[in-house]
C-alpha cells in the first residue's frame, strides 16, 4: 500500500510482523498492541526503531509510559465512518506528547487527510486514489475549520463570536 508522508509517496522502511513471526534483531518493526503487551521488555530491549500498531479499540493510555521509547504508532481506522482514531490520534500528540510518527491505516479516504493531519497524523497508508494530488488539495483547500483540534487553528464558531464581539464594542 503506498505510504504518503510529506506530501509525497515514499518506501516504507517499517516491517509490519505477524504476531507469529519471529522478531529480527535489527530494522524497524511495527507489532500489534497485543503482541507489544505480551512482549513488552524483549522488545523494549532492542535496539532498533520500534512500533505498535493499534486498534481502535485499544486504550492508549496504556503505552504512556513508554511512549518516549516509541518511534512510530499506527492507528487503525477499520471503516471511513469510525473516527475513534482520530480521538487515539489526539490524544497521543495532546496528552501524551507523542513527537514520532503517528500512521493512519486502513480505510483511510484522501477527502479525510486534512482533518487527519490536524489530529496529528504525519503518515498515511491511502489505498484508493491519487494520494499526492489529494494531499495537495488538503493542505491547501481549506481556510477555515469547524473541528477544534490541538493544532491551535480557532474554529468558525471561535471566529464568529469574535466578530460578534469585536462588532459589539
Amino acid at each position: 500500500m503506498p505510504l504518503l508522508k510529506g506530501g509525497a509517496l515514499i518506501d516504507d522502511p517499517w516491517q509490519r510482523l505477524a504476531d507469529d513471526t519471529a522478531l529480527p534483531a535489527d530494522g524497524a518493526v511495527i507489532v500489534s498492541f497485543a503482541r507489544w503487551r505480551a512482549e513488552r521488555e524483549a522488545l523494549l530491549a532492542r535496539s532498533a526503531p520500534l512500533g505498535v500498531l493499534l486498534k481502535n479499540t485499544d486504550p492508549v493510555d496504556v503505552l504512556a509510559a513508554d511512549i518516549a521509547h516509541l518511534q512510530l504508532i499506527a492507528l487503525e481506522f477499520p471503516k471511513f465512518s469510525d473516527g475513534r482514531a482520530y480521538s487515539q490520534a489526539r490524544l497521543l500528540r495532546e496528552r501524551h506528547r507523542f513527537g514520532g510518527e503517528l500512521r493512519a491505516t486502513g480505510q483511510v479516504l484522501p477527502d479525510q487527510l486534512h482533518h487527519m493531519r490536524r489530529c496529528g497524523f504525519d503518515a498515511f497508508e491511502v489505498a484508493k486514489g491519487d494520494p499526492v494530488t489529494a494531499w495537495r488539495r488538503a493542505v491547501h483547500t481549506f481556510s477555515a475549520v469547524y473541528q477544534p483540534t490541538g493544532d491551535g487553528r480557532a474554529p468558525v464558531s471561535a471566529l464568529r463570536r469574535r466578530l460578534l464581539a469585536a462588532a459589539a464594542d
